[in-house]
């Protein structure tokens, strides 16, 4: 592996790791900009905009877009989350200059008043979508319930009327504020050349405007709160829980991800044995969610809804003795082979390593390789695990339902 960075004129930064054992590539532009840094008016403005890249400009078309991209073999999509919208695609690494000048061109759009009604649609119906998927709407509640009045709170794909208000003209001032070179990392992985790599990005990104986008990460004076959302029809309860953790710039959050693993992964770990493979529960899973200057313990739970209380209170004591007695070492043990092994078969294809490479720089302007990431988990103790419990323990500070129940116990929603 070698890693390479550079910096454009104009702030575009570039970051590479070279693999020439590999055998395909992945490149992909990193825009620091989600949710989080809408405003209350501008909803969902980010993932609109992630979808609107796709109808072309006036070099592309949109049938150019898919058919290129199909005519070179690519993996290509794009996503949006609270803090990052990513465009990427894998592809052999002969295909390099044609696949950049596109994706260079998808973060440059027309922005058409004809795509945009028709684009506008599909987001809306989208968001019906997941209005119907219980699972989906639980986390976005819990989110926004959790972060009343933080930026976090707000909904990755807006609400309807958001959408429903939101401008051709409201979307290209929110363009021409976030997609600017000092905002965007362009991130390669895999078998190419370097600098063939930075002359692509000097030719199609050069003349991209500077500047970036100051993002504020105060951290939420998180308080408890609950919300139920009825819905009768429904056969399972589902419920989320969210509390303090570790940020994403944070030490601690290496022993945050043990401990998710440890005490919540689908299976293996205490939530599991406990409560699903005994058939107490359909689903219990704790996940740590690391954001710009924040962090969030993540407990999910579905259920029969009259089985609900007892297995938040059954939670709630597994998550008592956790924060009072720590982990054993055969947990941290058996925690650490899985996590290794996750670790290692990511890195083996380029498209995982875009995502560690870009998701290391994007948050912290560092680069890690796997064995960085090997000898950190080697290293961990369980007087790591303790010092992060001390400082944030696993609660369930922010209780969110949906389904057909209509309250739950006051313990269930602030133990």
């Amino acid at each position: 592996m070698q890693f390479q960075q550079k910096t454009l004129d104009n702030g575009l930064t570039i970051v590479g790791e070279v693999n020439l054992l590999a055998h395909s590539m992945a490149v992909g532009f990193f825009v620091r900009a989600g949710s989080r840094d809408e405003t209350p008016e501008l909803a969902g403005v980010s993932h609109f905009l992630e979808h609107m890249a796709f109808k072309g400009n006036s070099r592309f078309s949109a049938d150019d877009v898919n058919r290129i991209f199909d005519e070179v073999g690519a993996k290509y999509n794009a996503s949006t989350s609270e803090e990052v919208t990513l465009f990427y695609a894998a592809i052999l690494p002969e295909y390099l200059p044609r696949t950049f000048e596109l994706l260079a061109n998808l973060l440059r759009p027309g922005l058409r008043e004809s795509d945009f009604a028709l684009e506008q649609q599909v987001i809306l119906e989208e968001i019906g979508m997941y209005e119907d998927a219980p699972g989906f709407l639980v986390y976005d509640r819990a989110m926004q319930t959790h972060y009343a009045g933080h930026p976090l709170g707000q909904r990755i794909l807006g609400t309807s009327d958001s959408v429903s208000r939101l401008t051709p003209d409201a979307m290209r001032g929110y363009f021409d504020a976030h997609y600017r070179a000092g905002n965007i990392v362009l991130v390669a992985t895999g078998k190419f050349d370097w600098e063939q790599l930075v002359q692509l990005a000097a030719e199609y990104c050069g003349g991209w405007p500077t500047g970036d986008v100051p993002r504020s990460t105060e951290r939420l004076n998180a308080v408890s709160r609950t919300d139920l959302l009825c819905r009768p029809s429904h056969r399972q309860q589902h419920v989320m829980q969210l509390a303090p953790a570790p940020s994403a710039r944070d030490p601690l959050r290496f022993a945050a991800d043990i401990l998710s693993v440890i005490v919540g992964d689908d299976s293996g770990s205490r939530l599991y044995w406990e409560l699903v493979d005994p058939g107490h529960a359909e689903s219990a899973e704790l996940a740590y969610n690391d954001y710009d200057g924040e962090g969030t313990w993540c407990t999910y739970l579905s259920c029969e809804p009259d089985d609900t209380s007892d297995l938040l209170r059954r939670i709630g004591e597994i998550y008592a003795d956790i924060n009072a007695n720590g982990v054993t070492a055969d947990e941290l043990e058996e925690a650490r082979n899985n996590v290794a092994t996750r670790v290692v078969l990511s890195s083996e294809r380029p498209m995982g390593r875009l995502s560690a490479v870009g998701g290391n720089w994007v948050y912290r302007g560092e680069y890690r390789t796997v064995e960085d990431d090997l000898l950190t988990l080697k290293r961990m103790t369980i007087a790591d695990i303790r010092q992060m419990l001390d400082q944030y323990p696993l609660a369930q500070t922010t209780t969110v339902g949906i389904g057909p129940l209509t309250k739950l116990s006051e313990t269930d929603a602030t133990s």
